[in-house]
């Protein structure tokens, strides 16, 4: 599998935002991709070096549209945390922090 395969996109919120201070980053990841995969996905995509990799699967949850008519479920998808060796970065979140 490719890199930007493994890789679908960074999740961008409050919690994603605060772990970035402590050089952890939060990536949307492909449902069957492994941490090692992960690893080198982020090594070669951000020329950084991971220290660690935490997976979770993010289950799919109940949504209702209307009256209660129309009902279904959120996708179920794959989350990483990746963290980075001290005093390197990804330079996702530094847009975010001109608007503090």
């Amino acid at each position: 599998m490719d890199a930007s395969q493994v890789i679908i996109r960074p999740v961008v919120s409050e919690k994603s935002y605060v772990l970035s201070a402590a050089n952890r980053y939060t990536f949307r990841v492909h449902p069957n991709a492994h941490k090692t995969q992960i690893r080198q996905a982020v090594q070669e995509l951000f020329d950084v070096h991971v220290v660690e990799v935490r997976t979770l699967s993010v289950k799919s949850k109940p949504k209702r549209r209307g009256a209660g008519a129309v009902s279904g479920r959120t996708r179920a998808w794959k989350k990483a945390i990746v963290q980075l060796r001290e005093g390197e970065e990804i330079p996702i979140f530094h847009g975010l922090a001109a608007l503090d």
